[in-house]
């Protein structure tokens, strides 16, 4: 199990069934079979919800669960759903749904310029979950005839998921300074999972706010640990200091490598920073691929064929030092290695390499000029807004 070196000790539960699903149809049927078999509370918490047709599918889903006497609460990051018209806001608040804005802008008592709520679960009677990337809206789900961007959610059945929900009351309360026991917690939970279907899970979280900065502990730990291999998909991969001291040391103790990101980005200045790095990741040895059907959203990363993280998480400075972030470790040599085939399948067949002569092939002065900007300003934002005026002790 991962350990970090002069981190405080993982705790793992044991008694979890843990699932990958990709996004897309697939993850949208799940999160609505989620919906469907609640029978006493349901928990939606994501970054961008929005009033499209995969929005009112879900707002639907919710609404009906709301008619069976289920206690749902929705909880939105304000600025990035900030588009949901009132109309549909009020609907929600009108079929019964608890609907909340987190730490609207301006409004909160801890303002913190950069720190939204980047998370994305759903947690049904403290025995079910989903935890990813995926945000509710089209251009997540295979609608349309249109492809949803490559992302992934792990399911989970078990203790993991009462612990979730009590992490989903807490944020429904914006973290009071004490709130216990929570509902999940006085509820009693048998769960029926046979021994040899078993994952070890562990939560992982990043708040900075609140001194919390688990998951990049775990990628730290992961580079430091590793015996011979790690996978890194990652979205908008442009890691900071830390990170890229421990991926130099880890490609050093001769550790292989392979890191997927985006060929064709949501955010044009992003991916022309992420270029701005291609050179200092090749020279370190590590494998390089672009990801070319589609968006890449999704961020996993597996270790050894042995263990694997999923999440909200994004391995740079704004994910480390400011939005509210939540992945989930699991040690499951059987999922790990099924995931890790997945990985190499999409490698194999949907990516680009990126390797020295490639960037030689296509080396351009002004092209060079623009990854150097992009990089700069993107390092510039990413300052100002993990820039905080009040923390939490």
């Amino acid at each position: 199990m991962p350990l970090g070196k002069k981190q405080k000790p993982i705790i793992y539960s044991s008694t979890n069934k843990a699932q990958l699903i990709r996004g897309g149809k697939p993850y949208f049927d799940a999160l609505l079979q989620l919906i469907e078999s609640a029978k006493e509370t349901f928990h939606l918490q994501t970054y961008i919800y929005n009033d499209d047709e995969t929005g009112f599918v879900i707002a639907d889903a919710l609404k009906a669960a709301v008619q069976r006497n289920v206690k749902v609460y929705l909880l939105l990051d304000v600025y990035a759903s900030r588009g949901l018209s009132h109309t549909f806001i009020n609907e929600l608040k009108e079929a019964g749904i608890f609907f909340r804005f987190f730490n609207p802008l301006f409004k909160s008592s801890y303002f913190y310029f950069g720190r939204r709520l980047h998370h994305k679960v759903a947690v049904a009677d403290a025995q079910y979950a989903l935890v990813g990337g995926v945000n509710i809206t089209n251009r997540y789900n295979d609608i349309d005839g249109h492809t949803a961007w490559l992302d992934f959610a792990i399911q989970i059945e078990g203790e993991a998921a009462k612990e979730l929900c009590i992490i989903c009351w807490k944020t429904w309360y914006n973290f009071p300074a004490k709130l216990e026991p929570t509902p999940c917690e006085l509820k009693p939970v048998k769960y029926n999972i046979a021994p040899e279907g078993r994952s070890e899970i562990a939560i992982r979280r990043n708040d900075w706010v609140r001194r919390k900065n688990e998951i990049s502990a775990t990628y730290v730990n992961m580079m430091r640990t590793a015996s011979s291999h790690i996978t890194i998909l990652c979205s908008y991969f442009l890691p900071g200091r830390v990170i890229r001291k421990q991926l130099t040391y880890a490609a050093k103790r001769g550790i292989h490598i392979k890191v997927v990101t985006a060929g064709v980005s949501d955010v044009k200045v992003a991916k022309y920073a992420e270029r701005y790095l291609y050179n200092w990741l090749l020279r370190r040895n590590i494998e390089l691929y672009e990801y070319q059907p589609n968006v890449l959203h999704g961020k996993i990363a597996v270790c050894d064929s042995e263990w694997l993280t999923i999440g909200s998480y994004n391995i740079n400075d704004l994910s480390a030092y400011a939005s509210i972030e939540l992945n989930v470790n699991v040690c499951n040599t059987t999922l790990a290695k099924e995931t890790e085939s997945l990985l190499n399948k999409i490698i194999a067949e949907d990516c680009k390499p990126i390797t020295q002569e490639y960037l030689q092939r296509s080396k351009n002065n002004i092209k060079q000029f623009l990854c150097w900007c992009s990089y700069e300003f993107t390092r510039a934002m990413l300052f100002i807004f993990t820039f905080y005026f009040k923390r939490k002790s």
